[in-house]
């Protein structure tokens, strides 16, 4: 099976690696860390296709170490073993550079194996994943490495990569490729800042290219095909799961609805209507709430009718929803309420519930107050009177604020008035 045209581009300094300029730019830290020549153990954190396994083997080439290479994914104990068997021959006279690509499918036991040579220094270990590494790999692994995170590529920086490649193609199938004006910056910002998925995008297209002698002709219609689309980047058990949500509300909240908007749409191009609909529910609660109450029945309507007729016309009441949440007045004065409340109780302020408010009305010989004494607001002029509700321990807990939308406002002059109109 033919390599991939991914695999054959290989950066041959580190100024032919696009993207990650925040590392690898001149002076930047893990720059002058590789050209030390002393090199540490290292964590590489990112999405995939972003340089990650490109830049170790760039550094491991520079080494006079040893290269072995393993992938979490389908590695076992037994090949930590193998590479271990070979520090005390010839080929780790110099020591190992391990290149652990996935380390997240380590397990602890399998991590704790490589511990030992990684603390002498007779393996050095170059470990790359795409989840949080703080949640992910062995504590005992991550105080001996140094973690550097890798960024999403930018479009513009991938063009040059798609730039050179296909000079790279050029040689080695002795042709001319034209690519036709548009084609490189439309794969670039179809591949959602993934390189890997942008070269082979290229190559796809070269090969489906029209031909007219030794020239390949692509054009933007050929790209539209087979270009993937956008990758989303999105893995319902990975951090880009937990990042479009947080962005989702977070757009919302901060009243963009085109940002809004654009995040929807990825969970929507995911297929992720369900989470797109609780997290919308959730923000109608958590952050217009009281300043418009009527928006959570609305909400809970465009809801409904989504989930009643399914995708592709769901976006629609969805998006709907997701305007009137972006730019509606905002208040977080319930959640912050309940949220006091529940520090209360959790803190052990309770206190037994006033005699007034409990469901009985039969009093015991041992009480000398004997009676309900409850009094019922509706019995009062404007259905309010003044008693007792919270017990005794916290009887002047305030745990409701009333927000300065006008909303609440209105309801706050409203109270004003009648609890001191007596």
């Amino acid at each position: 099976m033919n390599q991939p045209l991914a695999d054959r581009f290989r950066p041959q300094t580190l100024d032919d690696i696009v993207g990650q300029k925040h590392l690898l730019a001149e002076g930047k830290a893990l720059r002058r860390i590789i050209e030390s020549g002393e090199i540490p153990n290292l964590i590489f954190y990112g999405p995939s296709g972003v340089g990650k396994t490109t830049l170790a083997t760039y550094i491991a080439n520079k080494t006079n170490k040893t290269l072995r290479k393993l992938n979490g994914t389908t590695a076992s104990t037994a090949d930590i073993k193998e590479i271990v068997s070979q520090l005390n021959t010839f080929s780790g006279l110099n020591g190992i550079l391990l290149y652990l690509d996935e380390i997240q499918y380590f397990n602890k036991k399998q991590q704790q194996t490589l511990l030992e040579y990684i603390e002498n220094g007779s393996i050095t270990l170059i470990a790359s994943t795409t989840e949080n590494p703080y949640f992910y790999v062995y504590n005992a692994i991550l105080s001996r490495s140094t973690v550097f995170e890798f960024k999403s590529v930018e479009p513009e920086e991938i063009e040059k990569a798609l730039t050179r490649a296909a000079k790279l193609l050029e040689e080695e199938q002795n042709i001319t490729i034209e690519l036709q004006e548009g084609c490189a910056r439309k794969i670039a910002f179809a591949c959602g800042g993934d390189v890997r998925k942008a070269l082979n995008a290229l190559e796809l297209s070269v090969l489906a290219a029209n031909r007219a002698g030794d020239r390949r002709i692509v054009t933007p219609a050929i790209v539209e095909d087979l270009a993937q689309r956008s990758a989303m980047r999105y893995d319902r058990d990975g951090d880009e799961h937990y990042d479009i949500f947080s962005a989702f509300q977070k757009s919302m909240r901060g009243s963009d609805p085109d940002a809004a908007l654009h995040y929807l749409g990825r969970l929507l191009e995911a297929g992720d209507l369900p989470g797109a609909c609780r997290r919308l529910m959730v923000c109608a609660c958590e952050d217009v709430g009281l300043a418009y109450p009527q928006i959570i029945p609305i909400v809970k309507s465009c809801v409904d009718i989504a989930q009643a007729v399914g995708l592709p016309e769901a976006r629609i009441p969805l998006a709907d929803a997701v305007i009137l949440v972006a730019t509606a007045p905002k208040s977080n004065s319930g959640e912050q309420a309940i949220d006091r409340a529940l520090s209360d109780i959790r803190r052990g302020k309770l206190g037994p519930i006033p005699r007034q408010l409990q469901n009985k009305h039969y009093d015991g010989e041992d009480n000398p107050n004997k009676g309900q004494h409850y009094l019922y607001p509706h019995d009062f002029p404007n259905h309010y009177v003044r008693q007792q509700y919270l017990p005794d321990a916290i009887k002047d807990s305030v745990y409701y604020r009333y927000g300065d939308n006008k909303n609440e406002q209105a309801f706050k002059a409203y109270w004003d008035k009648i609890r001191h109109s007596k």
